[in-house]
């Protein structure tokens, strides 16, 4: 069979027509805010599935396993244009850092709460999913039977086997979103249910979460007709900053870890520390857009640690998260002790 082709992607964006960052950040919520915000948007109608399947897992690893659980949370969200949604605002994020890390806080043994964009990628069959070869490509005939090409065969067997683990373990719960309002009421039941846990949860919030949104008061019904002016303006809201709400209210003793995507290397870690000053949790993961698969930077208020690939990795094709995460579990680790001594 001959090889699979080379592979290039069309999805990264051009670095040298990145918008410029240097803004100030938006206000971070207040009670108010969430007051308003959810009295004046209405819940998922599947809620209350969500809670009761999020507490039937966490209920299991605290009384089965005593595994620390993380909350990934993963990929964009959708700002809706009309209420029968045709148009919308979408994040730019695969899911790949997200997805990628589940798998490695699995393998080092945490209990994995995956909150991802639908259909963006998931652990495991991340692998085949998003790739832009075919997934029939690693598929044979033989004997009139679809059989695993022998070319991959190791290799799928590797994520197979991780795969049934996790399953098997009950050790990985998939619960989707897509629009900003889902993934808002989402987060803030699965905190209300992790933070039974106290210190022993940590929130490892790697989605890109709109910075704007449509209220619902000002959304259309239905499809918005096309304009003879050629002409479409909507006036947009900022999304509350509930990061600050996470940290003081809905689970004040877990260790909130979140993401900070800049294209100026200048400000990054500015940037970095601000939203650690602003929002007061434990430790902030820088990364460029351009050298993201490459190199992060652990930020805290004491200090700065980059993380980078060697070139002998990249070239061995290792993904960034296996160093990363043992980093994050190391922190947390910490975390718990400093929580037990006090």
């Amino acid at each position: 069979m001959p090889p699979l082709p080379k592979s290039f992607h069309t999805s990264y964006p051009d670095a040298d027509s990145a918008i410029d960052r240097r803004i100030p950040d938006f206000p971070i919520a207040q009670l108010l805010d969430e007051d308003v915000y959810f009295n004046t948007h209405k819940p998922p109608t599947y809620l209350g599935e969500i809670e009761a399947e999020i507490s039937e897992f966490i209920d299991y690893h605290i009384k089965n396993t005593g595994k620390k659980v993380v909350l990934v949370t993963s990929g964009g969200t959708t700002v809706p244009l009309e209420n029968n949604t045709v148009r919308f605002i979408d994040n730019f994020s695969a899911g790949t850092r997200g997805a990628t890390s589940a798998e490695y806080f699995l393998e080092l043994g945490y209990a994995v709460v995956f909150l991802h964009r639908e259909f963006s990628l998931l652990p495991y069959s991340r692998h085949y999913s998003h790739t832009t070869n075919c997934f029939l490509d690693y598929m044979t005939e033989a004997n009139n039977r679809v059989e695993i090409n022998p070319n991959f065969a190791d290799e799928m067997l590797v994520v197979l086997r991780k795969y049934n683990a996790a399953k098997e373990s009950n050790s990985l719960l998939l619960v989707p979103f897509t629009t900003v309002n889902q993934y808002l009421y989402t987060l803030k039941t699965i905190s209300g249910v992790l933070s039974k846990l106290e210190s022993r949860a940590l929130f490892f919030l790697a989605a890109a979460v709109s910075d704007f949104f449509l209220p619902h008061s000002r959304m259309p019904e239905h499809k918005i007709q096309s304009q003879t002016s050629g002409t479409l303006i909507v006036n947009l809201e900022q999304v509350p900053k509930f990061l600050s709400r996470l940290v003081d209210n809905w689970a004040p003793t877990a260790m909130i870890v979140s993401f900070k995507l800049e294209t100026d290397s200048l400000i990054l870690i500015k940037k970095a520390i601000g939203a650690l000053e602003r929002y007061q949790h434990q430790l902030v993961i820088g990364n460029l857009l351009q050298t993201r698969k490459k190199e992060v930077v652990f930020v805290t208020l004491k200090d700065e640690n980059w993380v980078r690939l060697t070139e002998e990795q990249i070239g061995k094709n290792v993904e960034i998260e296996s160093i990363m995460i043992p980093k994050v579990i190391e922190a947390h680790d910490q975390w718990i002790k400093s929580k037990q001594n006090n």
